[in-house]
């Protein structure tokens, strides 16, 4: 690249190339002289790659350079393309007319995309803003710690990768069955017992005595998923201790979360591997039953697991992923689409989720519509939980997963759906969306002002104005 072309936005190029090196984040702005949050910003694609960091690139990867300047001009393209094709833009110009501005005018590409980017974060940021003050969340208690871990996981995109990689290694050498895990936490020197006591954590290990305890209540998937997590903590210690160090969380309660949630998510890994996960996946054109069947896993084990399947280069299907609770409280979520949740309180009132988690063990579809007219299908299904004693609660919730419309030939729960049929308008949360024609709007968007008449009443006692 020379110095008199344009800036180029190679995000996912360069996040290709910190992993494929094998680097962290503060390991690679090491070796190109500039802060962490900057690589970060580069790797988002918030900044273009500057002569100085170009140099830098020269200098350490000249190869992964080579091939970034010769994929330019597509990079470009694909680029501008995106940021027109936003729905809250006017009708985007034909293909051919933007493949002419990328190449005629570059600079004036690079800035489109640039304020392209810039307005979805400013968007984004605002959001949260807005919830927080509308939530009544303010000052250091704006982000709690379980926040500021599902925040590190969103900035993340919900991969990875280094985790991910060794999982799936790991999983290779240990076979599909229970057994490799068992033996191998065996070869740590620890040993996997049964409580019979319902009331027992579903997981407790003692480190002096070498045991791994099991609640005997669990199902086998639980069972399975909690032995994989024990042995990837042991495994990947030193690597979610590195992620941990380089994390932007910083109180003690949330850097154990961080822990905990890392864990987890190799435990995910393990046991449904990227690469075969995906394939059966696509096979199977996204039917979590059949998923759970294949790799022996829960329904909301296998939905999340769909969620994260965003390794640069074997992507996934974009999906956004939650859990509700009997309360509407979303104690789960991610998204790779371009839907985002409530950081605080429930979610839209007419999203299906809320129709699955009263009515369980029935798989309901929806093709809605939010506010800046993307439309996607999702699946929701309400789950029940067994306490394993009558005295004892069941935990009932709903998991939802879901995706673009454009994407619904390959999910399977689109076959059921009229998608010529007006979608269902819904929005992110009652306080954020911005429909004034909503008949079961909770409360007035927190951006607009109400005029209320003592002589008229409609759904609601106000308009919104």
């Amino acid at each position: 690249m020379s110095r008199t072309t344009p800036r180029l936005y190679a995000g996912e190029q360069l996040r290709t190339l910190r992993r494929t090196a094998g680097l962290n984040q503060a390991a690679m702005a090491a070796q190109l002289g500039i802060s962490v949050s900057y690589l970060s910003q580069l790797e988002s694609g918030d900044r273009p790659l500057t002569p100085a960091v170009t140099a830098a690139l020269q200098r350490r990867h000249p190869g992964a350079l080579r091939a970034i300047e010769s994929a330019a001009p597509a990079l470009r393209r694909s680029a501008l393309a995106a940021a027109l094709a936003d729905p809250v833009l006017p009708p985007a110009p034909s293909p051919d007319a933007i493949a002419r501005l990328a190449e005629e005018r570059p600079e004036i590409a690079d800035r489109i995309v640039a304020l392209h980017g810039a307005m979805r974060a400013a968007e984004e940021r605002l959001q949260m803003v807005e919830e927080s003050m509308t939530s009544g969340i303010s000052g250091a208690g704006a982000r709690m710690p379980w926040e500021a871990v599902r925040d590190w996981f969103h900035v993340a995109g919900n991969y990875v990768d280094p985790l991910d990689r060794a999982a799936e290694a790991l999983a290779e050498r240990l076979g599909p069955d229970e057994a490799g895990p068992i033996e191998r936490l065996a070869a740590h020197g620890i040993e996997i017992v049964a409580v019979a006591d319902e009331a027992a954590p579903m997981r407790a290990l003692d480190r002096q005595r070498g045991t791994l305890a099991l609640n005997g209540a669990l199902p086998p998937e639980s069972r399975r998923f909690l032995i994989a997590h024990q042995l990837v903590a042991i495994e990947f210690a030193d690597t979610i201790r590195d992620i941990v160090e380089h994390a932007t969380v910083t109180s003690i309660e949330a850097r154990n979360l961080l822990r905990i949630g890392l864990a987890n998510y190799a435990a995910g890994a393990l046991t449904m591997p990227y690469g075969r996960f995906r394939t059966t996946a696509r096979q199977m054109r996204h039917d979590i039953d059949r998923l759970c069947r294949r790799f022996g896993v829960s329904f909301e084990q296998a939905c999340h697991r769909l969620s994260t399947l965003q390794r640069p280069g074997a992507e996934g299907i974009p999906f956004y992923f939650c859990r509700v609770d009997m309360a509407g409280n979303i104690t789960k979520r991610h998204s790779a689409t371009r839907l985002q949740f409530a950081r605080f309180g429930g979610a839209c009132p007419l999203w299906i989720v809320h129709e699955a988690v009263a009515i369980p063990d029935r798989i309901v579809v929806q093709h809605a519509e939010t506010p800046d007219g993307v439309r996607y299908v999702s699946m929701a299904k309400g789950l029940v939980k067994p306490s394993g004693s009558f005295t004892r609660s069941p935990r009932r919730y709903a998991v939802t997963l879901g995706c673009e419309a454009e994407h619904a030939a390959d999910f399977v729960y689109a076959d059921v759906t009229d998608r010529t049929a007006p979608p269902t308008p819904i929005g992110i949360s009652c306080r954020l969306c911005p429909r004034d024609d909503c008949d079961q709007r909770a409360f007035p968007p927190a951006d607009r002002d109400i005029a209320v008449d003592p002589d008229l009443r409609g759904t609601v006692p106000y308009r919104v104005v």
